[in-house]
């Protein structure tokens, strides 16, 4: 049993959790760390595929999201920042989208329930993770092309609504599109979010995380700050923020 969300937000300030990736680094892991038993004799390497630690080295990820709860996070965000089909194309991984998905949230869930105790009313929470991909839906692929694209809208769409569907049977409680750097790739991510929903019968609260990739206060695709909370607002968001690239002294 959780306290609501929107009650506790009323009440005090959440923390959020920090990086995934740099945590993961730090562990030194090699070439058999992420394929394990399971992807033994998979054909191209993995090695930095981070989010198929969550099948094959669940103890490295369920350590790290321990020791931010220990650190004082109330919201810890799951290991699937590329595990969507578009990112994992480069491994070769497409057809473990889903399952990446639902091991991560259920390793964020877990490590919860150790921390709090089972059978006892929770007030930790689970973000699940949906990252940029790989690719973006605004600029063109080619230098010559101006109107070359090397993704669609649709296709993202597909690609994130295969990812919420494994993050929320996995179990988890908010569903965080982070690291934008095209709005619309997001779009794409919250149509799909909502697709999700509808098709599921139940609703998470969304948030949103944008990053601003150099000193001009603006996003790779060129979008202000303003501009991209406009971009955004007509979906029912959680929260708006920021996060990656800049570090808070380059922000003010």
């Amino acid at each position: 049993m959780k306290e609501s969300l929107e009650n506790i937000i009323r009440q005090r300030i959440l923390v959020l959790d920090g990086a995934m990736g740099t945590m993961i680094q730090k562990q030194k892991l090699q070439e058999q760390d992420f394929r394990g038993e399971q992807f033994r004799s998979h054909p191209k390497p993995l090695k930095g595929n981070n989010d198929i630690l969550s099948i094959t080295r669940p103890d490295v990820i369920l350590d790290i999201h321990s020791r931010y709860l220990e650190a004082g996070a109330d919201i810890i965000t799951t290991n699937t920042f590329n595990a969507n089909r578009i990112s994992m194309a480069d491994y070769g991984m497409e057809d473990q989208v889903y399952e990446m998905n639902l091991y991560s949230a259920r390793l964020a869930v877990r490590a919860i329930e150790m921390y709090e105790g089972e059978g006892k009313k929770s007030t930790h929470f689970v973000a699940g993770t949906l990252g940029p991909t790989n690719r973006t839906a605004s600029m063109s692929s080619d230098v010559g092309d101006p109107g070359a694209r090397s993704v669609t809208f649709e296709q993202l769409t597909e690609a994130y609504a295969e990812q919420a569907r494994g993050l929320i049977d996995g179990g988890v409680d908010i569903l965080l599109v982070e690291t934008v750097f095209d709005v619309l790739n997001c779009k794409a991510a919250l149509f799909a979010i909502e697709s999700v929903f509808e098709e599921k019968g139940k609703r998470l609260p969304v948030m949103v995380s944008g990053t601003i990739t150099d000193a001009s206060g603006r996003t790779l695709t060129g979008q202000t700050l303003e501009a991209f909370l406009v971009s955004v607002s007509h979906f029912p968001l959680f929260s708006i923020g920021l996060n990656c690239a800049l570090g808070a002294e380059q922000l003010r």
